[in-house]
């Protein structure tokens, strides 16, 4: 399961590239250090509220957009997490190996 100051802070990211702005760009809109929304976005920070609507407000996006999407993501990894990777493997495999073994 993807951890949430991830996914915003890939979200955020995807939204300033799409804009072609610079972390320096939203950081001085946004009045946060750039060393802070860097961490942000890489997902070591969380963000608060009220940075996050800062940040939102420098890329000019609603946050209801970004928390969408943020949402999105996680519905996405959910689905994937219910459906198995692998079949289970039917409890008469190590007999069968068994059998193999003594030729």
């Amino acid at each position: 399961m993807p951890m949430l100051r991830n996914e915003l802070g890939d979200v955020l990211r995807d939204a300033r590239l799409l804009q072609g702005k610079t972390l320096r760009d939203i950081s001085s809109g946004a009045r946060v250090s750039l060393g802070y929304l860097s961490e942000v976005e890489r997902g070591q920070k969380e963000a608060s509220s009220e940075l996050l609507a800062s940040i939102c407000d420098a890329l000019d996006v609603p946050m209801s957009a970004i928390l969408r999407e943020v949402s999105d993501r996680f519905a996405t990894a959910e689905a994937l997490d219910e459906v198995p990777v692998m079949p289970s493997i039917p409890d008469t495999v190590p007999e069968l190996l068994g059998s193999f073994r003594g030729r």
